[in-house]
């Protein structure tokens, strides 16, 4: 279910185009687009009405969408590539969006050879070759959760996948050290587990634990929404994803 293949971008269609009060009212809605600069704003949202150009999101469940809410899925999901480019979404084109939490069905086989079929609410999940699903009750109003995101999430999986099964460790630029990310993301995360382990209250989401590549995720989350926190917690980290995403969201929050 994980794999990608090179995509032919194309011209975004005109009515992808977002005026500028829908802009105002979805930048208003989210500290953290609220933060940026209006040069930063203006990038986001070309970026935004590319997205909206070459992506399809659907409805799903009876869910009708309309351009408000289209622009904020796209918003928090352009938020992660500002500085990186469309071409960091490339190899899939559906974005599916249900009322609330929905029941995907998963089959495995274990080592005994018995299928096993798993049924268990979610608010988000993302397939490599294939779409990112949202639960849209989840997506827009991440403020009443501060640090938790479902759209940073589940697009932050996105990047992981560029290079494969998600694990992690995205492909970084010619710029930034493999040796030093896995140094510094290991330490963090078998702090993180230990602390999990041992019951302790964490600013960061326990989910965060249950493997390097949620690690990555959650923390591409915390990054985004409440970055002092993670700043203080795992500087190393908070710097490692500071190169990656090209941002300092402590920096600009500051403002």
């Amino acid at each position: 279910m994980w794999g990608l293949k090179a995509w032919r971008r194309r011209l975004t269609s005109s009515h992808a185009a977002v005026d500028e009060a829908l802009w105002q009212k979805v930048v208003s809605r989210f500290v953290f687009l609220r933060a940026l600069t209006p040069g930063e704003q203006r990038r986001l949202r070309d970026l935004t009405q590319s997205f909206l150009g070459n992506k399809q999101m659907s409805g799903a469940a009876g869910l009708q969408l309309t351009d408000e809410m289209r622009t904020v899925i796209a918003a928090q999901a352009c938020l992660l590539i500002l500085n990186l480019g469309l071409d960091y979404y490339r190899g899939w084109v559906e974005v599916i969006v249900y009322p609330g939490d929905f029941m995907p069905r998963h089959e495995y086989t274990d080592e005994d050879g018995v299928v096993h079929v798993e049924r268990e609410p979610m608010q988000g999940e993302a397939w490599l070759q294939g779409p990112v699903i949202l639960s849209w009750e989840a997506a827009t109003d991440p403020e009443n959760n501060p640090g938790v995101n479902v759209v940073i999430h589940e697009f932050a999986h996105k990047l992981d996948m560029l290079n494969g099964e998600p694990n992690g460790f995205p492909p970084l630029h010619e710029d930034m050290s493999r040796e030093v990310w896995m140094r510094d993301f290991s330490a963090a995360y078998q702090d993180f587990c230990v602390r999990v382990g041992r019951g302790e209250d964490t600013a960061v989401d326990p989910y965060a634990a249950e493997n390097p590549a949620e690690f990555f995720a959650v923390l591409s989350e915390v990054f985004f929404e409440t970055p002092q926190v993670l700043k203080r917690a795992y500087p190393e980290v908070y710097r490692q994803l500071g190169l990656f995403y090209r941002q300092d969201p402590v920096l600009r929050m500051m403002h």
